[in-house]
């Protein structure tokens, strides 16, 4: 599962590991033999359930009164998808849609790369928010900054590191 001790973690990966470090967080990131771009590749490489991943979902903030061109980082299940229209009501309340973020937004707000995007250690702050689905669960697993590059946590690990708010955000699971 993990690469070998002597190869230099990848620069995100290296970010991510001190802030963990510094937040007092008592996991470090491991790295994965193979490539965990999706959910479904980061389960089945941990051998957990899909809804145990944290993936990291980035958003683009346009037209907000302040002017601002933010990012906005939906943390959800890896079994649920996010529902665009409730993070549009908290995020942009007071004016502004939510877009789609292409791969160069999304690099230059985050400092990652997609597929490989952290919780924390971003290059700018983005607005984050926390689906309440991954309380469903003890232990959960996310990126860090790498597409090798996971972390275990629990979700109040999670709020406690992040200090973003919880909220429904998934569309409810089919039956």
């Amino acid at each position: 599962m993990n690469l070998s001790v002597s190869e230099p973690l990848p620069p995100g990966v290296l970010r991510v590991t001190e802030v963990l470090s510094a937040l007092g967080h008592p996991h470090a990131p491991v790295m994965l033999d193979d490539a965990a771009r999706t959910a479904q590749q980061a389960a089945d490489a941990l051998g957990v359930a899909l809804g145990q991943i944290a993936k990291s979902i980035i958003f683009r903030r346009k037209n907000h009164p302040s002017g601002d061109d933010a990012a906005v980082l939906v943390i959800t299940s890896g079994d649920l998808r996010v529902d665009e229209k409730k993070v549009q009501a908290i995020v942009c309340a007071d004016g502004g849609k939510l877009g789609r973020a292409d791969a160069d937004f999304v690099k230059a707000k985050t400092g990652f790369s997609i597929g490989g995007v952290s919780p924390l250690a971003h290059a700018e702050q983005p607005v984050t928010l926390i689906d309440d689905q991954l309380f469903r669960f003890d232990v959960v697993w996310a990126a860090a900054g790498h597409p090798h590059g996971v972390f275990r946590l629990s979700p109040d690990d999670l709020k406690r590191l992040t200090g973003a708010p919880v909220h429904d955000v998934t569309v409810p699971p089919s039956p």
